[in-house]
């Protein structure tokens, strides 16, 4: 090989081989590459392939570092090429904020201030472009006060739907006046109740009696009448409805108009009831103090932070039904003073409705018990069909935990069988006056307000279970959804709870069972609209 240098300068080198072809042709040319056009064109076809992807992967990039990193070139030059995933560190980012901004706001609560729907949130971080943490504090704030209005609205809900069950409709009112006008101006009204000819059933064993203390004539009548329709011997039945004294009128007029719907009903008022000294004033003491446990209850209701409690709340409203103050309803501790002439008794109360043949609970042996009620439910075990000890009963007090089992279930009220004969020979209504004292002495803290709670202690020992088909309860509460077999072969159906089913609240569906015994075609029923 030979180098021949130039002597212009270096400009120029040329190489050459012995054996090389110098001057043929193109000459230094010769040597040089040249790329073929097919190759070219499939170099672009490529770029035109990958170049969009690379795009879209970059824009992509460039979006998720808006949102995640501070700098998005920071992030487009860790991730261009390595196409990990961000949701790890979003997530942790996110995690970050919220905790920092629960420390910031101390309790966790909202301020007032904050966005009242997702689009003012979506146009508050578009247009202002904010950090995850900005995005994390005001979507906290926002969410809190929006639970906080959901609560608030399910109180108020549960408030009002108990104060709606506490009046008494312009229909039930109408009829009370219409009835008391009849009987003032129609003789027919103020017919004798029963007949004559009926009185000896009045204390004839071999009858069954059936005991209503209510001051609701369209419930009353409700229960009459389907007891009545569902029973295979309907003569065998002998009703006593005890009512007040401004009740006893128009309750009297109704039967007495209606006598031959029904057998043998004795209507009588407790103006009407000839009592010693003794009882009255036993009656009265224990009258103040239900009231007194009433009152301490909505005062402990009122001081409270009225925070919603799903179920607990709703039974502390129960409890301060004004139905817990009626006379009517704490008089069945008095029963045997009431009846001295009976033996045995069926006791209705004035929202149940029957569907099947009553006949069997007087020939049920008690075994010597006082009082046959359900206890075991229709839903299967472990399923109180009303409520446990520990709804009615405060288990942080010795007397309580000392004499029940907080998750044993209650027995129901409102359809029992009473032995009164045995009740004599016993001390309940005593013993039931004996808890009232030491609830006053234990500063009115050991049960919630009503008239069972001291009962289930009363009766304690003294209860003979029934089986669950006798008697379907809670028909008047939200909570309680029995299946439509269940409701149709019951015996009696409780609408125990606010939602009577004379009220508009009540469930539709539920509340047909107990219009299909209301007389329609009745006069008075017709002028005050009861149907509609």
């Amino acid at each position: 090989m030979k180098f021949y240098i130039s002597a212009a300068g270096i400009k120029r080198v040329t190489i050459s081989s012995p054996g090389g072809a110098i001057g043929k042709g193109g000459g230094g040319c010769a040597a040089a590459r040249r790329f073929p056009g097919r190759t070219l064109i499939l170099f672009l076809l490529m770029l035109a392939i990958v170049l969009p992807f690379i795009f879209v992967r970059f824009a992509f990039l460039v979006l998720e570092s808006a949102s995640v990193c501070d700098s998005p070139l920071d992030c487009m030059g860790l991730r261009l090429f390595r196409g990990g995933d961000t949701s790890l560190k979003i997530r942790e980012e996110l995690t970050r904020a919220l905790v920092e901004e629960t420390s910031q706001d101390g309790n966790g609560r909202g301020q007032k201030g904050s966005l009242e729907s997702f689009d003012e949130l979506v146009k508050e971080m578009t247009l202002k472009r904010r950090d995850i943490k900005t995005f994390a504090s005001v979507t906290k704030k926002m969410l809190l006060q929006m639970e906080r209005k959901v609560q608030s609205a399910k109180h108020h809900e549960l408030l009002y739907w108990h104060l709606a069950s506490h009046g008494v409709p312009k229909c039930l009112h109408c009829l009370s006046l219409r009835l008391t006008e009849e009987y003032s101006v129609n003789a027919m009204a103020r017919t004798r109740l029963p007949p004559p000819e009926s009185v000896s059933r009045l204390t004839d064993p071999s009858f069954h009696h059936v005991v209503i203390l209510t001051d609701n004539v369209l419930a009353a009548s409700v229960v009459i009448s389907s007891t009545v329709q569902n029973a295979v011997n309907p003569d065998k039945f002998v009703f006593h409805i005890v009512t007040d004294k401004k009740t006893y009128t128009p309750m009297h007029a109704w039967f007495a108009i209606n006598s031959a719907l029904s057998p043998v009903v004795e209507v009588k008022g407790l103006h009407q009831y000839d009592w010693p000294q003794e009882v009255n004033v036993r009656v009265k003491e224990m009258l103040e103090i239900h009231r007194m446990i009433w009152r301490r209850h909505y005062q402990n209701l009122k001081d409270s932070d009225n925070s919603f409690i799903e179920g607990t709340h709703e039974q502390s409203l129960q409890a301060l039904n004004p139905s817990c103050l009626a006379l009517l309803n704490h008089l069945r501790i008095y029963i045997p003073k009431l009846f001295p002439d009976l033996d045995k008794i069926v006791l209705l109360d004035d929202d149940v409705v029957v569907q099947r043949d009553l006949s069997s609970l007087w020939e049920t042996d008690l075994n010597g018990n006082v009082v046959g009620a359900v206890v075991d439910s229709w839903c299967g075990s472990n399923c109180c069909p009303g409520r446990k000890y520990k709804d009615y009963f405060n288990f942080s007090h010795p007397l309580i935990s000392s004499n029940l089992l907080q998750d044993e279930c209650a027995w129901l009220s409102g359809m029992n069988v009473f032995d009164l004969k045995a009740w004599r020979q016993t001390n309940i209504t005593e013993a039931y006056s004996t808890w009232l004292r030491l609830s006053v002495s234990s500063g009115l803290q050991l049960w919630q307000p009503g008239a069972l709670p001291p009962s289930l202690l009363a009766f304690k020992g003294l209860t003979q279970p029934l089986d669950p088909s006798w008697h379907v309860a809670g028909l008047g509460s939200r909570s309680v959804k029995p299946p439509e077999e269940i409701l149709k072969s019951a015996a009696v159906l409780h609408f125990s709870g606010p939602a009577k089913p004379w009220l508009e609240i009540s469930n539709p569906k539920v509340r047909s069972y107990w219009y299909t015994y209301v007389n329609s075609s009745n006069i008075f029923i017709r002028k005050c609209k009861i149907m509609n």
